[in-house]
């Protein structure tokens, strides 16, 4: 059996990610995995894991930033897309599609249709979630609104983010022997981990700023690289841990007692995995609010960025609790991507 995934973005960043998760849940399967992109996309990260790519059409309207102007400068290409798309997923004669996430989602819906073949979308902005479920069935990752809903419109479903199988694969003796290369690791104190992925965010910097101001009874570790070089002048490295971009995040999830995270996708789903609580930073990011402590119930403390400290006192208060739900859902989000492979084959076959 092959497939098709046809990719919103570069192929270096998310939405690569979940393509790349569900292609391999599938694989482990038996089934054999081509990937389209954009004809502007690097596709680094699909390069990197030994995969080529076709070079089709993939119109990009702006995911949860899109507007109407963009979404109507996308529109416009989306014909000469579905056409391309159409042409070849025959060519490739492919036994289904999936399309993943914003314009990747839309052009397979539309190329699926036309080609006449079962096509499948991953869906998280407001714009993919009107487009596709009129088409085919659809996964509404936790992002989208829609996830908490408690009935779904006709050819809606959930599914939490496809997850790499090395995500359960950390462990805390490796961060533990990374930290003790720090002056200020203390083996004796907690370890608190802040972190709004691969690029710090400035919310980010000033929660741990602010707790640093608050105490010194923790270990206060800062993962990522400052979206702008004058981020670095506002970390204190004395009261800091900064570690900068490391490859052994999970490790450290592992270790940590607690993270400080922004409301948003994969991290909170790696550190559930890790069975660690998490303290989740709302309107960090763009100011974008994504309410994931209404997906991660009992697991997940929102707060703002203000009022991070008395967050942080109120998880440790209620640690055995968070603990038992980061447990559940851990479970959950390791099984996502096998079990969203498992949901698309029964309806294919």
């Amino acid at each position: 059996m092959k497939a098709l995934f046809i990719v919103t973005g570069r192929g270096l960043g998310g939405d690569a990610m979940v393509a790349l998760n569900t292609m391999n849940a599938l694989e482990r399967k038996g089934v054999t995995c081509e990937i389209a992109l954009d004809e502007s996309a690097h596709g680094t990260l699909f390069e990197k894991n030994g995969y080529e790519w076709h070079r089709i059409s993939v119109p990009h309207a702006g995911g949860h930033s899109a507007t109407k102007l963009s979404a109507a400068k996308g529109a416009v290409q989306l014909f000469v897309a579905t056409i391309k798309a159409r042409n070849l997923i025959k060519k490739l004669k492919v036994d289904f599609v999936v399309g993943v996430l914003g314009g990747g989602a839309i052009v397979a819906s539309l190329g699926g249709k036309f080609a006449r073949k079962p096509t499948f979308s991953l869906i998280s902005t407001p714009l993919d979630s009107a487009v596709c479920p009129k088409f085919n069935q659809c996964y509404i990752l936790p992002e989208l609104d829609k996830f908490r809903w408690d009935e779904l419109p006709k050819n809606m479903d959930k599914a939490f983010y496809p997850l790499s199988k090395a995500v359960d694969e950390g462990d805390a003796k490796v961060a533990y022997s990374k930290l003790k290369e720090f002056p200020n690791f203390d083996e004796n104190k907690k370890t608190i981990l802040f972190s709004s992925g691969s690029s710090i965010f400035k919310g980010t910097i000033k929660a741990i700023n602010l707790t640093a101001d608050y105490t010194d009874e923790y270990n206060l570790v800062l993962v990522g690289l400052p979206m702008y070089d004058e981020y670095m002048d506002l970390i204190d490295e004395e009261r800091i841990i900064y570690v900068g971009y490391i490859t052994w995040i999970n490790d450290l999830f592992r270790f940590a007692d607690l993270t400080v995270l922004t409301d948003d996708g994969v991290s909170l789903e790696e550190a559930l995995v890790a069975r660690t609580p998490i303290i989740a930073l709302t309107k960090v990011k763009w100011g974008r609010y994504q309410n994931m402590a209404g997906v991660f119930k009992g697991a997940i403390i929102e707060s703002e960025v203000d009022d991070v400290c008395k967050s942080i006192e109120e998880a440790f208060e209620n640690m055995d609790t968070l603990k038992e739900n980061a447990v559940m859902y851990g479970k959950l989000c390791s099984e996502a991507a096998d079990d969203l492979a498992d949901r698309i084959l029964k309806k294919v076959k």
